[in-house]
């Protein structure tokens, strides 16, 4: 099981205010916020941001993408909505997706520097 993850941002004030919208829906806040870092989190950082300000762009096809989970389908379109409007690219709009064992509805962004984010949820069908 994966506790945390960080990604490395060139503008770190930049990056903490995009995730701080776009994550917004998955129910993540800002709870630390250093010189060089930021975590986001529900009850303790798990997505950190860590300033790196001479890298370069991330290329779209480094084949690195993280997913987070999302409670719902509406929180999914709104994290990409929230994204495009704060800047970051669309890599796939909402909708459904089949995977090897289940098919789940997410969205795919790039962020200010690159990285690959998407956000997913597993539908719960009737009677589940």
């Amino acid at each position: 099981m994966i506790d945390h993850i960080s990604i490395a941002v060139r503008d770190l004030v930049a990056s903490a205010r995009f995730y701080q919208a776009v994550l917004e829906p998955l129910g993540f806040t800002r709870l630390i916020a250093r010189p060089t870092t930021v975590g986001f989190g529900i009850k303790y950082p798990e997505f950190w941001l860590n300033a790196r300000p001479a890298m370069s762009p991330i290329a779209d096809d480094t084949g690195v993408h993280i997913c987070l989970r999302a409670r719902s389908p509406e929180a999914v379109d709104e994290f990409h909505a929230r994204a495009l409007a704060q800047g970051g690219r669309d890599d796939g709009a909402p909708g459904p997706r089949e995977a090897a064992m289940v098919t789940y509805y997410a969205a795919f962004i790039r962020d200010l520097d690159g990285n690959k984010i998407e956000v997913m949820t597993v539908p719960q069908t009737a009677g589940a």
